[in-house]
């Protein structure tokens, strides 16, 4: 075993490659782990601005299931041996910046970054699965599963972000366009590169 006791085996896999349409797959997997790696880091900028107020535990619970995202699709990027997209460095940056930025705002420049991007990636689901089921619905059974369950997760954050007065945050509407514009531009990217 290599230093901190961690096998270099990866673990062996049920996924079959065989008849699987590996590009697709491949987009499917690159970009949704960019999305989950980018919601962690916008969940890590927001906590770093208002973790010790009262809607730090709500943002907390809320990375909490990014980061079993995250960990699900880590997982998945072995299993179907994806390669992460070259941009996760610049997500890093730009995902922090942008929840630290909307959090600077206050709990409802927060909640309405949540809003905005939560409702980008839960229609970006939609579409995989709507993909997914033209595909083959039996073959891509267990990554359908996973894709509904996060996405109802995304719809969950979205809805809590609207509950806590998202939609009263300065300039909503452009803020929530302009993040949205940002959300698309990067599923783009991340597909691809």
């Amino acid at each position: 075993l290599p230093a901190g006791g961690v096998s270099l085996r990866l673990c062996s896999t049920r996924v079959t490659l065989e008849g699987i349409n590996k590009p697709v797959i491949d987009r499917i997997i690159r970009v949704d782990h960019a999305g989950e790696y980018g919601a962690n880091r916008i969940y890590a900028g927001q906590m770093a601005v208002l973790g010790r107020s009262s809607v730090g535990p709500i943002i907390q619970q809320m990375w909490n299931q990014e980061k079993d995202h995250l960990k699900k699709f880590n997982e998945l990027m072995v299993a179907y041996r994806v390669r992460p997209t070259v941009l996760l460095p610049f997500w890093n940056v730009a995902g922090f910046v942008l929840g630290a930025g909307s959090a600077l705002l206050g709990k409802k420049g927060a909640m309405a970054c949540t809003v905005a991007v939560e409702e980008s990636i839960s229609d970006h689901y939609n579409s995989q699965i709507r993909t997914l089921m033209e595909e083959d619905p039996e073959k891509y059974k267990e990554l359908l599963q996973i894709i509904k369950q996060f996405r109802d997760d995304e719809r969950e954050h979205h809805d809590i972000g609207l509950e806590h007065d998202a939609e009263a945050a300065p300039a909503y509407s452009v803020l929530k366009t302009a993040i949205q514009l940002g959300c698309k531009a990067a599923i783009f990217l991340s597909e691809r590169i």
